[in-house]
């Protein structure tokens, strides 16, 4: 079929809401046709940057010549802080960060100067001929380390309810425990990039961002220029996963100042290695725990002491470590606590945003300490997970909110059910009382995931809709597309309002230009908050429509948007001819919408209040084969549940369920990060960083939606994806440690930190054997 056949064929005319439709660009993505920032026609006279790098340890700079770089072929610019004629700021929330480096590099290799060359390759190898004299200072690397110093790079929160101290003396049994969570590398496939395009009328910059805005507004800051003399574009980028909500402000920075004083294009795209040395990563947490429990393993009281490795300065820190702290109990009703979070600073790259930001760390302690629990009573773990969860014994959150859905205990009994936990969990102990070298694991885990912006300003969207006088829409918002299916979840929801087919309505690239001030893409908000928006611009312009044909026909009938055309009393007209007779009637066919989520917020001085506009729930239920040799592990089978509310499009809906699981599998159990004594990443490139691939996924993986409608007012009553269902791979992680459990004597239990790679498998088994 020819481009004109398909420009003929039928258009599909039943309502594409809830439908299975595929990602808008999934054609062009397995064709190699999706344009990426990279992929753009470069300009004529297209410079390309590259970064230089300080020494390798923490230093102060005493000496740095630059002319062997300047004088190497094809460089056209070397720039330093000196050369910034704005604010030399690269931090997001707190100006604590320089985006280059002067006289002391507080991590290892951080950057201390941008040169453009004629060509990447030129640039790249000229930025290694710098001559940088330094004087090495102490590096503050470790948990140990960082935790003696206890310097914060924004201030610590506490939340308490009752007298937890008290209450820990009191009952009638007591665990402590500490566990280490490592970090994680976002490992898209597309790195951090941005094209620089200065002109008469101002900058424009092509960023592979999650927050436009946020470019912008550094942008600004940096060269001494108004909002409105910058704008910000991105169609597309190749994975996100967070590392690109405040960090490719970086890039965009060092592309836009070289750009500014050579008045020409520039493109600058981070070499794999650069990109993983430069970059935040998911933060490590260490976790000391303390829990009183009674005789059926009900938890009366708990204390939790977070602290988060953050990196040189804050970034997001502060929102990252609220959400961890808020998201200690996971599903689980805790009547006294102390939750405790301190921001610590080390000598390592500042670590940011990260899919769950937070969240997954602060679930996993209180899960490894049911296991524990369950474990010294005799008691299947599943049974105190029933025993805790949030409606058994109270419902107010530790930070004062009121858990009103009783979803997850429903939920739960089905995937229990469904997955034959129980039978497979007896067959799994039958398994190992037989010894032998492999054994085997298995845990069913809960996810009570808070969904907002924990920063309540960022609550809100906006939208801008067009309809033409052909009758085709064009819709633009401040979401952005990183493959989640954001743009075609938004286009569902408008193609629906006006009774078209899907492919009537056309998203076009996120640009500041076009919605302003927009929110970054994260904390699963983006189709709650574009498609609130998009559904306000809607709303807007159908009103206008009515009152149209209203006096057209002479009718208080309201019209029926439908099958791609308009009814409205005994008339009737396809939605092109209205479009057509609207322009003609000199109707405003041009609206914008915007949304902000009603009802949330919370003080930070007694971390109360009421941070999320709802929960999203899920459980997972992972059965693991351990290698008692060689510690290597794998995952056998999953079968996963999730609650998505009313969902826009199941197959991205069950897309993002897989892709987050298997993610949070290779975070709890392969991605290590290892630095040396001197912050200095070792583990900088696919070759020594190793994430899950396709032969890592289970060999059986059963995943459902969980039939639930949301019972707050989100677009169509759907529930937030992106990030819940990361927190499903907890499962994995107990597995583990069941399989391990079994080598060690009665009420044995594995302090099995995270990830658990074949090297701290055998550690944890040499232990176990020791128990005995």
């Amino acid at each position: 079929m020819n481009q004109a056949d398909i420009r003929r064929a039928p258009r599909e005319t039943a309502s594409p809401l809830g439908k299975a439709l595929t990602h808008e660009s999934a054609a062009l993505h397995v064709t190699g046709r999706a344009i990426y920032c990279d992929d753009i026609g470069e300009p004529a006279g297209c410079l390309h940057a590259a970064m230089g790098l300080g020494p390798a340890y923490p230093a102060r700079i005493t000496a740095m010549d630059l002319d062997a770089v300047r004088s190497a072929p094809g460089v056209r610019g070397v720039y330093t802080a000196g050369d910034i004629p704005g604010e030399n700021n690269a931090g997001s929330v707190i100006h604590d960060e320089p985006l280059l480096a002067t006289d002391e590099t507080r991590y290892a290799q951080q950057p201390l100067f941008v040169v453009v060359a004629d060509q990447r390759d030129q640039a790249r190898r000229a930025a290694r001929l710098a001559k940088i004299e330094a004087e090495e200072l102490p590096a503050q690397v470790t948990f140990d380390q960082i935790a003696e110093a206890a310097t914060e790079v924004c201030p610590p929160l506490e939340i308490v309810t009752g007298s937890p101290a008290d209450a820990l003396n009191k009952a009638p049994h007591r665990l402590e425990g500490r566990i280490d969570i490592g970090g994680q590398e976002h490992m898209y496939l597309e790195g951090q990039i941005a094209l620089a395009l200065p002109s008469p009328d101002g900058l424009r910059v092509v960023s592979s961002t999650q927050h436009p805005t946020e470019v912008q507004e550094m942008l600004c800051h940096l060269l001494e220029l108004d909002s409105a003399e910058v704008t910000v574009e991105v169609r597309r980028m190749g994975g996100g996963f967070g590392g690109k909500e405040s960090q490719a402000a970086h890039t965009a920075m060092m592309a836009a100042l070289a750009a500014h004083h050579l008045d020409r294009p520039v493109k600058l795209r981070l070499d794999r290695d650069d990109d993983m040395v430069t970059t935040g990563k998911r933060h490590d947490f260490r976790v000391d725990y303390a829990l009183g429990y009674d005789e059926r393993g009900r938890i009366l009281a708990a204390t939790f002491d977070l602290d988060a490795r953050c990196g040189h300065s804050a970034d997001l820190s502060a929102a990252v470590c609220d959400r961890a702290a808020f998201h200690s109990d996971n599903a689980y009703f805790l009547p006294e606590h102390r939750i405790t979070s301190r921001r610590l600073k080390s000598n390592t790259v500042s670590n940011t945003a990260y899919r769950g930001f937070g969240g997954p760390q602060g679930m996993v302690a209180i899960e490894r300490a049911i296991d524990q629990i369950a474990a010294k009573l005799g008691k299947d773990p599943l049974d105190l997970r029933y025993e805790n969860l949030y409606g058994r014994h109270g419902d107010v959150a530790p930070y004062g909110m009121q858990v009103q859905e009783r979803v997850l205990e429903p939920l739960m009994r089905q995937l229990e059910a469904s997955s034959d936990y129980r039978a497979r969990r007896a067959d799994v102990d039958a398994h190992n009382a037989t010894g032998g070298r492999y054994r085997r694991g298995i845990a069913l885990t809960p996810v009570k995931f808070g969904i907002s912006f924990t920063i309540s300003v960022l609550n809100q969207a906006g939208a801008l809709l067009n309809i033409y006088k052909d009758g085709s829409i064009l819709l633009n918002h401040g979401g952005t597309e990183m493959g989640q299916g954001l743009y075609l979840k938004v286009a569902q929801v408008v193609a629906h309002q006006f009774g078209l087919p899907i492919d009537a309505v056309k998203v076009s690239a996120t640009r500041t230009d076009k919605v302003p001030n927009t929110s970054p893409t994260a904390a699963s908000s983006g189709t709650d908050l574009n498609g609130m928006a998009a559904l306000a611009a809607c709303k807007t312009l159908k009103d206008r429509i009515t009152k149209f044909l209203q006096q057209k026909f002479d009718t208080d009938a309201l019209p029926i948007f439908k099958d791609g055309r308009v009814y409205i009393g005994f008339n009737q007209m396809s939605f092109s001819e209205l479009a057509h007779a609207a322009w003609f009637a000199r109707i405003p066919l041009s609206a914008t919408g915007h949304y902000a989520t009603p009802g949330i917020g919370w003080d930070q001085a007694t971390g109360k209040g009421r941070p999320f506009f709802y929960f999203a729930h899920g459980a997972a239920v992972s059965e693991v084969e351990v290698d008692t040799l060689t510690g290597s592990n794998r995952v056998v089978r999953a079968d996963l549940l999730h609650d998505v509310g009313q969902s826009i499009n199941p197959a991205l809906d069950l897309g993002q369920i897989e892709g987050a699981y298997i993610q949070g599998m290779g975070w709890l159990t392969m991605e290590e990060l290892v630095f040396d004594a001197k912050g200095r990443l070792l583990t900088h490139a696919p070759s020594t960083y190793k994430i899950p691939t396709a032969s890592d996924r289970p060999d059986v993986m059963n995943i459902e939606l969980f039939a639930n409608k949301n019972p707050e007012a989100t677009v169509y009553r759907s529930k937030a994806v992106g990030e819940p269902p990361f927190m499903l791979a907890i499962s994995v992680h107990s597995a583990l440690a069941h399989a391990i459990s079994g080598l060690g004597g009665a009420g044995y239990w594995p302090e099995l930190n995270a990830p658990a790679t074949a090297e701290e498998v055998l550690r944890c088994l040499d232990l176990a054997r020791q128990s005995r």
